[in-house]
């Protein structure tokens, strides 16, 4: 098995695990950003649609990134297959933290 591949498989766990692993009682210790913010800060954003799209996002990251790299890998060779997927993950977490700025309620 190569080397990229289990780091794909690696990765494709961590995304699940967030995915699975995080909720409303965890956000504020896990959730970057969301866990530095006051009570009263939290009170303005919608934190269940947020873990809503959260979740869905990263449950699809996970198979999606996958079926990338495994196309890559076996139309090319390891090393565009790598460059691909790291391009396809920055460009989907990039997407998903613009996307996350909606939920802050307006005042």
């Amino acid at each position: 098995m190569n080397t990229s591949f289990i780091a794909v498989l690696i990765s494709d766990i961590l995304f699940i695990a967030l995915a699975l692993g995080l909720n409303k009682d965890n956000a504020k210790y896990l959730l970057s950003g969301y866990n530095t913010m006051s009570e009263k800060e939290r009170e303005k954003y919608d934190i269940e649609n947020y873990l809503i799209l959260f979740k869905k996002f990263f449950l699809v990251l996970a198979g999606t990134s996958t079926v990338v790299f495994l196309i890559l890998i076996n139309l090319w060779n390891s090393k565009i297959a790598v460059m691909a997927y790291s391009i396809y993950l920055t460009i989907m977490l990039i997407w998903f933290a613009f996307k996350g700025n909606k939920f802050k309620k307006d005042e």
